[in-house]
């Protein structure tokens, strides 16, 4: 219960699904955590309910697509809790599910602005204060889809292969500074997200969830904990002798 004693996170998107499931264990694991996220009322709620059950968590609005609101809510999380030792770029949208040749140009820029230019941003505010604090862990969540192509969702794949080289790079470029940069690769998992993104196709829901359940040898999707699990690890001192590194949780999606 103690696995993050002491140390300092930020989760961007962290009001619903895989970004608050993250947020209830990296808590529970003894972190100080704030809530990145443009949901208020959903931020809000969150963090009060941990709030009251004695965690360090606080709400700070941001729009991943605004530099100055990115900076501005990691330097609160900093500044709140006195450090920061963890930024997990979790915030993301599915977008459009067309193909390539009918996706509008603001199809596609809204994809990368979210999924891509976020975690930049995110990326670049928080280097100055993990070089400050001896090192860190950045965790972008990329996809099973920054790994391997599948017929949809083209703006969605090119964003999330684009966070796995970042990551790489940014690990490379960071570890002089002992911060580790890593990428997840989630499966499906059952969030608000998916359910949209399953609601495009020309199945009904409950078909498509039965569908995409069989895409993954287990036989089922997953939960937002199993993701959850993965980056209290990367955030965890567990991982120190990881970067670069993609930890796919995908219930043997990319075994095939």
């Amino acid at each position: 219960m103690a696995r993050l004693e002491g140390k300092v996170a930020a989760v961007t998107g962290g009001a619903l699904g895989i970004g608050k499931a993250a947020v209830e264990r990296m808590a529970e694991e003894g972190a100080a955590v704030g809530i990145l996220d443009c949901l208020d009322s959903e931020g809000e709620t969150l963090a009060k309910s941990l709030s009251d059950k004695g965690y360090k968590v606080g709400y700070w609005h941001c729009d991943v697509t605004n530099e100055q609101q990115v900076k501005a809510a990691l330097d609160g999380v900093a500044g709140h809790f006195g450090t920061l030792n963890v930024v997990v770029s979790n915030a993301g949208i599915s977008g459009a599910n067309k193909p390539t040749h009918e996706v509008t140009e603001e199809e596609w820029d809204k994809v990368q602005a979210v999924n891509v230019k976020g975690v930049f941003f995110c990326t670049k505010h928080a280097i100055p204060h993990m070089k400050k604090a001896g090192g860190g862990s950045i965790i972008n969540l990329s996809s099973i889809y920054g790994l391997i192509g599948a017929p949809d969702a083209p703006p969605y794949h090119a964003s999330k292969g684009a966070v796995r080289l970042m990551t790489k790079t940014d690990a490379m470029l960071y570890a002089p500074d002992n911060i580790r940069v890593n990428s997840v690769h989630p499966g499906f998992i059952w969030t608000p997200m998916v359910e949209n993104h399953l609601k495009t196709t020309d199945q009904d829901l409950e078909a498509a969830k039965q569908a995409t359940a069989a895409l993954h040898p287990l036989g089922h999707m997953g939960e937002p904990d199993d993701i959850a699990w993965g980056i209290v690890f990367l955030a965890s001192d567990e991982s120190k002798f990881m970067t670069g590194s993609e930890l796919v949780i995908d219930g043997g999606y990319t075994a095939h």
